[in-house]
């Protein structure tokens, strides 16, 4: 598929609502999973950091 402008690109032929709005809930959510990743790992060794009888440095 071939766009003479920005706007056909943004359209997408009707589907450009759809397609954006996928890649911007997709961005939202990978953001989302990382930051939850990162809050249980902080947690996972600070209590792991108590069992052994230290503290990590994270």
């Amino acid at each position: 598929m071939y766009w003479s402008n920005l706007t056909d690109f943004l359209v997408m032929g009707g589907y450009g609502a759809f397609v954006w709005w996928s890649f911007g809930l997709t961005f939202i959510l990978f953001i989302g999973e990382w930051i939850s990743l990162i809050r249980s790992r902080k947690a996972t060794c600070k209590k792991l950091g108590k069992i052994r009888g230290y503290e990590t440095p994270h």
